[in-house]
């Protein structure tokens, strides 16, 4: 029992504690007693999971996803669930009686810790391309199947997590220029073949929501009036208009940054970014601190998942990107992205413990 709390890294948890409050203030305030209880009750529960997850996770070590052949299999399942959830109901989602469950966010720490354990091993020989294009594989696959459900915010995601790793892991910036050339073509064929009308609508309104003020740019001028009504100190907790008369749809979920801001105002909404930024920054501690490859792409690959959920949801939630509809890390409400994220935090627990226990002598790397 020692062991494992001395594997938790306390002050983490302390920076993550404020984005977990201010996620609850926010969903206790919404509109009536009855619907706050349901959202905050439920984002307990799913805390409490997500603690525990985190702790027993702790305790694995992490050569476990370096030595083995399990992500490989792992990989593999989770393209069969995208897969058989697509053929099911065509949406991102596993519906139980009491919860859903979306494997697109799992399948998002899966591609992290395969792409880390693959550029890891590859790190001498990295500078040849096709190591760019078999891990763009990697990313793509899932990618691709999230993008049918259709989630065409995961799917950024995808793309952002693998772009930030390819380059961490050195590849030249001659390949570069190719990869953001095969994007752009990718970005057409998606455009005029995969994406659904209300989606292209989302991103032609994102660049004048008059044009549509009742339906496309509803979303993206509701976001703005209740970031905007905040001012400078907010509405007051349980005051915001827009969301407690329900004019800011999912202010629960995707346009919960929108909704804290409204109560909070610009002072919270900065102290609430100050705690991200604080937040990520410890968790590339092991990226700059470690000579494991593993461990350094790992760190920043759950890095660009924190970063990337940020600067998209965000970014919407202000008017400076499109509707994709993503949650807000530790912030906004939903099992499935929390429970991620404490399982890769679990995870990262060990590797940061493991370090430093090499680092004292005690033990050696064997990677």
């Amino acid at each position: 029992m020692i062991r494992a709390l001395r594997t938790i890294d306390w002050t983490s948890l302390l920076i993550i504690m404020p984005l977990l409050l201010a996620g609850l203030f926010t969903m206790k305030s919404f509109g009536g007693e009855n619907a706050s209880d349901y959202f905050f009750w439920r984002q307990i529960i799913w805390l409490a999971l997500g603690l525990g997850v985190c702790i027993i996770f702790s305790q694995i070590d992490w050569r476990f996803f370096y030595s083995s052949g399990f992500l490989i299999v792992f990989y593999a399942v989770g393209l069969l669930v995208l897969v058989s959830l697509f053929l099911a109901n065509e949406t991102s989602w596993f519906q139980f009686s009491f919860f859903a469950i979306q494997p697109s966010e799992f399948m998002k720490l899966i591609v992290v810790l395969l792409l880390a354990k693959y550029f890891s091993r590859r790190h001498i020989e990295i500078t040849q391309f096709r190591h760019v294009l078999i891990s763009g594989l990697y990313a793509a696959i899932p990618a691709f199947l999230v993008l049918m459900q259709p989630d065409f915010g995961s799917a950024i995601i995808f793309f952002i997590i693998w772009l930030g790793m390819v380059i961490s892991s050195g590849i030249p910036f001659r390949y570069l220029a190719l990869v953001l050339g095969v994007a752009v073509i990718m970005f057409v064929v998606v455009w005029m073949l995969v994406l659904a009308p209300y989606q292209k609508d989302r991103i032609l309104t994102f660049v004048n929501p008059y044009l549509d003020p009742q339906g496309a740019g509803y979303h993206i001028l509701q976001t703005q009036i209740a970031v905007g009504s905040g001012q400078m100190f907010g509405q007051g907790v349980g005051y915001g208009i827009q969301s407690r008369l329900k004019f800011l749809p999912e202010h629960e979920t995707d346009f919960i940054f929108a909704a804290f801001a409204e109560e909070w105002g610009f002072a919270g909404a900065l102290l609430l970014i100050a705690f991200f930024i604080i937040l990520i920054w410890r968790l590339l501690g092991p990226a700059r601190a470690s000579s494991d490859n593993f461990i350094r792409l790992f760190s920043i690959g759950l890095s660009l998942i924190v970063i990337s959920h940020f600067i998209v949801h965000v970014g919407m939630n202000v008017g400076l990107l499109p509707i994709t509809g993503l949650p807000l890390s530790f912030v906004s409400y939903g099992g499935s992205h929390l429970l991620m994220l404490f399982l890769a935090l679990g995870i990262w627990m060990n590797m940061r413990q493991s370090r430093r226990t090499q680092v004292s002598g005690d033990e050696i790397d064997v990677s």
